[in-house]
């Protein structure tokens, strides 16, 4: 396709979203785009994602957004705009009053191309959200967003994961978390941030009354930053998601969430996945989800959770009243922390999603798990996708489908389960008026199996 024609599609009337994505049309192509963005009147959504566009071809689509009227969302991810194309850009955003999505994500736009992006902050009204991901943005160019932040009054949305911003530059995203107050969502995984940092961005949640959504997977927070932010979650009163997915904050940041959690009233979904928690940890979020009354999801995979941890956990689901998503996935729980488990469904009526996948639980952990779902009424998704389970753990799980009238999705993907097991499921289905999908992948079924299911 020549550039010529590419350019035609902005001039079609009727045509408001175009995804141009992976095409490779470069710079020559992304001029003409721009010339017809000038005049276009019906496109709100164009998708430029990963086609080898460079400075040239950002400052033609940015000459045309400063004329543009319509378009909402532009999408310029995995391109090579650098810091260059970022300055053709953020001066056509000072001029522009419809743009209100923009993606620059993977353009190698560095501190420089920050610096420019920051001074559009100040100026642009409409934009609500910018995704600076992956850009080698450090703590120099931190430090122009977050003092853009202290101004801007749009922008809900900002990404600036996988950047090199480390600890001082989280310093300037803290002071800016103190004054911004229409900032709902931040993402700041893979940063390289470690305790000093988390402990900036904690200071500024505590006086922060917009954010709701803080992601901080994959940094180095370890336990003192782990009491940091539990500490701020005791004043914090809009912070609904907290992402903390492998952070190596070990039993005593588990503790010293917990400690934090125990005062919050606002937080609903907090993931601890990969933090190497193990069973001490659990203990002190036994104690939280006996007593929170706001959380309703809590991802705990590849913890190191074995069958003690399983019981605590299976303790306080007897008497907490709102987590309706528990993620246990890749931990050591076995056949005796499945008993656990299984023991609280029978009690249990909020939870509606268990994931026990990459466990041992093993036919004996599958019969008393079995043994819960007969009695339980609300769980709707149960995975146990490799698990250890045969035939004999296919025929506890079948005969509790037969009495289970409310889970609708069971994961039983890479496990032993060969034709007897496959029939036992098949004949427990024609009673069974609930459940929708049942995952067998990875299995030993066979043409024979596959004939009763």
């Amino acid at each position: 396709m020549s550039h010529q024609n590419i350019a035609t599609f902005v001039t079609l009337p009727a045509l408001t979203t175009l995804h141009l994505g992976k095409n490779e049309i470069g710079d020559a192509a992304a001029q003409h785009l721009g010339d017809g963005l000038r005049y276009n009147a019906t496109l709100t959504t164009l998708d430029l994602d990963s086609n080898k566009i460079g400075n040239v071809g950002a400052e033609e689509l940015a000459n045309g957004l400063r004329y543009n009227t319509t378009l909402t969302i532009l999408d310029l991810g995995d391109n090579n705009i650098g810091g260059v194309g970022a300055q053709h850009l953020s001066g056509a955003l000072q001029q522009n009053i419809t743009l209100t999505a923009l993606s620059l994500r993977s353009n190698q736009i560095g501190d420089v191309g920050a610096k420019h992006v920051g001074d559009a902050l100040q100026y642009n009204t409409t934009l609500t959200v910018l995704d600076l991901d992956c850009n080698n943005i450090g703590d120099v160019g931190a430090k122009h967003v977050g003092d853009a932040l202290q101004h801007n009054t749009t922008l809900t949305t900002l990404g600036l994961g996988s950047n090199q911003i480390g600890d001082v530059g989280a310093k300037h995203v803290g002071d800016a978390l103190r004054y911004n107050t229409t900032l709902t969502d931040l993402y700041l995984g893979k940063i390289n941030i470690r305790a000093v940092g988390v402990e900036d961005l904690a200071n500024g949640l505590r006086q922060n009354t917009a954010l709701t959504q803080l992601y901080l997977g994959s940094n180095s927070l370890g336990d003192i930053g782990a009491q940091h932010l539990g500490d701020a979650l005791q004043y914090n009163t809009t912070l609904t998601n907290l992402d903390l997915e492998d952070n190596n904050i070990g039993n005593v940041g588990a503790q010293h969430l917990g400690d934090g959690l125990r005062h919050n009233t606002t937080l609903t979904a907090l993931d601890l996945n990969k933090n190497n928690i193990g069973d001490v940890g659990i203990q002190p979020l036994d104690d939280v989800l006996r007593h929170n009354t706001t959380l309703t999801t809590l991802h705990l995979g590849d913890n190191n959770i074995g069958d003690v941890g399983a019981q605590h956990l299976g303790d306080a689901l007897r008497y907490n009243t709102t987590l309706t998503t528990l993620g246990l996935k890749s931990n050591n729980i076995g056949h005796v922390g499945a008993q656990c488990l299984g023991d609280s469904l029978r009690y249990n009526r909020t939870l509606t999603k268990l994931g026990l996948d990459i466990n041992n639980v093993g036919n004996v952990g599958a019969q008393y798990l079995g043994d819960g779902l007969r009695q339980n009424t609300t769980l709707t998704a149960l995975d146990l996708d490799s698990n250890n389970i045969g035939d004999v753990g296919a025929k506890y799980l079948g005969d509790a489908l037969r009495h289970n009238t409310t889970l609708t999705e069971l994961g039983l993907e890479s496990n032993q389960i060969g034709v007897v097991g496959a029939k036992h499921l098949g004949d427990a289905l024609q009673c069974n008026t609930t459940l929708t999908t049942l995952d067998l992948i990875s299995n030993n079924i066979g043409h024979d199996g596959a004939q009763h299911l």
